[in-house]
């Protein structure tokens, strides 16, 4: 039986993630007290989830609601209420740079943080690694360096590659003469996963297998060329880990993110949840796999390239995506302007090391900026 409750504080509660990861706790109820909840825009939801898990501490973005829906609790910045005695684990299921600070300041602290938000590795992999091996403890929500974490509990042995598998969205057999004319509603129909907007608009263009490869060299420790990306339509094989003797460990399952999630918020545990989907051997399933092609993803080579010239290149990719994406999810550039932005936004880019917050959150503001005007868009 469980001990104590852990405190738990959800960054990005009203998101997909945060939603999953609060019907974790409802599936565990013995096992996590919500400390905290943090939020965007969504204020009625985040009020009907104070009202049900009843936290001490509360965030909204939109400070002049906060107030109205806090309930009695605490109105606490996000970087203060990880530090919070009462708090043990940290769910960072926020999207783009809000889960820096916070992420950094959890693990400044001691804290366990459940890391959802990929673009805090991208923008500040080193620092954020080097925080986490001196104290708090960074555990991989993502699925597919999730499905790699799980292929290697329990080795000691030398991996020759890790394989990140893609499913390769929704445009994967589409003429690449016809992208230009793909509408935001089709690009958030993603065959195989339910996602928030961002996260499946990076996966059509493929800037998240990218964004997993950068990821995978920080978390475990890999070189470049030691990660390779498969497509595999299915989404059911998440990842696989090659050994030196040849011998591969794939993690399996449907593509559904709460089990990674569970995960790592039991970690080490894993305890039974009969609400989570299982994958049925006995019912007739083909899977997959046929090599990715740059041609058609720019996005995934983009993304390789920042990563391995390394300082603030990759901030300045996370955020000239994020801009990206959100003009064309207003309408505002093409389908195939996603990958231009973001060129033109690094080739105008004089980089420098990423050795401290200052030189991240500058590239970043910086980036931002650059991207907007690459877009020809006004602020």
């Amino acid at each position: 039986m469980p001990g104590a409750r852990k405190g738990l504080v959800v960054l990005g509660s009203t998101g997909s993630i945060g939603r999953q990861t609060l019907d974790t706790v409802r599936a565990f109820p013995d096992h996590f007290q919500v400390a905290g909840l943090a939020a965007g825009n969504n204020v009625d939801l985040l009020q009907q989830q104070i009202a049900e898990f009843k936290p001490s501490m509360v965030y909204c973005a939109r400070s002049q609601d906060a107030r109205s829906i806090a309930q009695g609790a605490k109105i606490t910045p996000m970087e203060e209420m990880v530090r919070n005695p009462g708090v043990d684990i940290v769910m960072a299921g926020t999207v783009g740079r809000a889960g820096l600070l916070p992420t950094i300041s959890a693990l400044q602290a001691g804290r366990t943080v459940c890391l959802a938000n990929k673009e805090v590795i991208i923008m500040a992999g080193e620092m954020v690694t080097k925080l986490s091996r001196k104290g708090g403890a960074l555990l991989p929500v993502d699925s597919e360096p999730s499905a790699i974490w799980q292929c290697l509990q329990g080795e000691d042995q030398p991996i020759r590659r890790l394989i990140i598998t893609a499913s390769g969205g929704p445009f994967r057999k589409t003429p690449l003469a016809d992208l230009e004319k793909v509408s935001p509603e089709q690009a958030l129909k993603h065959p195989t996963w339910k996602m928030g907007k961002r996260i499946t608009i990076d996966s059509s263009t493929l800037m998240n297998k990218g964004f997993e490869v950068i990821e995978a060299r920080w978390l475990f420790n890999v070189d470049w060329p030691q990660i390779e990306v498969v497509v595999h339509p299915q989404s059911l094989v998440h990842s696989m880990v090659e050994f030196a003797d040849g011998s591969v460990k794939a993690q399996v399952g449907p593509p559904d993110m709460r089990l990674p999630i569970q995960y790592a918020m039991l970690y080490p545990e894993r305890r039974p949840n009969e609400s989570l989907p299982r994958f049925d051997i006995t019912v007739p399933t083909s899977m997959t796999f046929e090599p990715l092609d740059p041609a058609r993803y720019p996005c995934f080579t983009l993304a390789l390239e920042a990563g391995k010239k390394g300082g603030t290149y990759p901030a300045v990719l996370s955020a000239a995506d994020e801009v990206a994406v959100q003009l064309y999810l207003d309408n505002r550039i093409r389908f195939t302007d996603i990958p231009k932005v973001v060129e033109r936004t690094l080739e105008a880019h004089t980089p420098s090391p990423a050795d401290d917050l200052e030189a991240i959150l500058g590239a970043d503001d910086w980036a931002r900026a650059r991207a907007r005007e690459t877009a020809g868009v006004k602020s």
